[in-house]
């Protein structure tokens, strides 16, 4: 995939698509110093990594009708799939990354593209809890310690109620979510829908609720 083909398969303005493609440059040139991603796969960087990310814009909850959404992005790394959806515009959107040097590569990028985010420079577990519309994560950890570590930002804000505006989960899987899945079901009650990835033929994506906030079996 080329960076047109990225532009008219999600349809971006073409102001967009040039923030996507300084995003690119940054990329390329700091993942040969850190570890951003696989230079493996810097070749297909547009479909392997950006419209990866990108597909989650359909699956995110409607933005509250006073605001924009806040969506809460766990191991971001390189920013996926977050900071892709922040360039989207798909609301305002907290990246959480521990890693020091990865966390300057985010607010490079955010600087640059004028990327609506927040650089949360710890581990989620030493973020403070606060209302979010979706929490995102890709290649970040199973299933079942996902939830772990973003229920507290999961959690229904009005008394436990599961509605439709409960937050979301949005969570990238390979091949592996089936496995994932049961495990989670033994700990944790959810309410769960699956689709499937337009770029990896074993990949989906989970989109869930928790009907269960004490972290444990009912």
């Amino acid at each position: 995939m080329t960076a047109a083909d990225f532009q008219r398969v999600t349809d971006v303005s073409r102001e967009t698509q040039d923030k996507f493609e300084r995003y690119a440059a940054l990329l390329t040139k700091w993942t040969a110093a850190i570890n951003l991603i696989s230079p493996r796969s810097l070749p297909d960087l547009w479909r392997r990594h950006f419209l990866d990310s990108a597909q989650l814009r359909a699956y995110l909850p409607p933005a509250p009708e006073a605001g924009e959404r806040t969506i809460l992005d766990l191991g971001s790394g390189g920013g996926f799939p977050g900071m892709v959806l922040a360039l989207l515009g798909c609301g305002q959107v907290h990246l959480v990354e521990s890693d020091q040097r990865k966390a300057v590569f985010l607010r490079e990028v955010a600087r640059e593209t004028g990327a609506s985010v927040t650089v949360h420079a710890l581990r989620i577990e030493a973020l403070d809890p606060f209302a979010v519309d979706a929490v995102t994560c890709r290649a970040f950890a199973p299933l079942p310690k996902i939830l772990d570590l973003s229920e507290p930002f999961l959690r229904p804000q009005n008394d436990g109620a599961c509605g439709k505006d409960a937050p979301v989960g949005l969570f990238l899987k390979g091949r592996n979510a089936d496995r994932e899945l049961t495990e989670a079901g033994k700990t944790w009650r959810l309410q769960t829908e699956r689709f499937e990835s337009i770029t990896d033929p074993e990949g989906s994506i989970l989109r869930l609720k928790l009907l269960s906030v004490e972290g444990g079996a009912s």
